[in-house]
């Protein structure tokens, strides 16, 4: 029996534009969640082939944040990426790496999730690049938009660029230790609705990974529609691991 599953909806969009990939290379197993940014057919068909190529380097160089660097870096050489934000498709992305001997990795770059569930407990591995983070909200203003990422798989920013206005690097990276436990990788369509609802996560992601994957999607997706607002596409990625 498989240790993961994904389960996704299309919401209120036209083209379903997340991807996932799971890749095992030497031993070592990656799990990717892209969010592709825009709504249109190259996107989805852009960000189903980044996630695989994401998933199998993670995979071989057994270390999240080592993947992401190194496929963002590809795609920078792209000649039409360059000028502001450039041209060219991109997306959130976040990777997690389990290899033998090693801590769990994670790295994101964007506005996806990495949330950790051990004895009922559930951790945030992940923060935010969104201008929600950059101007938080207050008692004078809302905050900036959570919709406005700040960094992607796709752009050609430094690290040194993207803190220079968003005070975070490019791509982040957080590590578990020494733990069993249950990891749940989302897209804002699976979050934001949870979060804007004031539902637990936790709360959710009972029952086998199928059942738990499909359970905050579907639920995402229903509160987003009870909201008012238009549901985005949703997905999630939970594996059982072992680290």
């Amino acid at each position: 029996m498989r240790n993961y599953a994904t389960a996704q909806q299309l919401g209120g969009r036209d083209n379903q534009c997340d991807a996932t990939a799971v890749a095992t290379v030497n031993g070592a197993r990656a799990y990717a969640l892209l969010d592709g940014i825009g709504d249109q057919p190259y996107v989805r068909d852009w960000t189903r082939n980044a996630a695989r190529r994401l998933a199998r380097t993670a995979a071989r160089l057994h270390d999240a944040e080592a993947g992401l660097r190194h496929e963002r870096a590809r795609y920078a050489k792209e000649p039409d990426r360059h000028g502001p934000w450039g041209l060219g498709p991109k997306a959130c992305a976040l990777v997690a790496v389990e290899a033998p001997g090693q801590p769990l990795t994670v790295a994101w770059s964007g506005d996806v999730r990495a949330y950790w569930l051990v004895r009922g407990t559930l951790r945030r591995l992940t923060q935010d690049h969104n201008l929600r983070r950059v101007f938080p909200p207050c008692d004078a203003h809302d905050g900036g938009s959570r919709h406005r990422v700040t960094s992607c798989l796709g752009s050609v920013e430094t690290d040194e660029e993207v803190k220079g206005y968003a005070n975070h690097p490019a791509v982040e990276a957080a590590t578990v230790h020494a733990e069993r436990g249950r990891l749940l990788l989302a897209c804002d369509g699976a979050y934001e609705p949870h979060e804007d609802a004031g539902h637990h996560l936790g709360d959710l992601l009972y029952g086998t990974p199928a059942q738990a994957a499909r359970r905050v999607v579907a639920d995402a997706v229903a509160t987003a529609s009870t909201l008012a607002n238009r549901p985005d596409n949703s997905t999630a990625l939970v594996a059982d691991l072992y680290v």
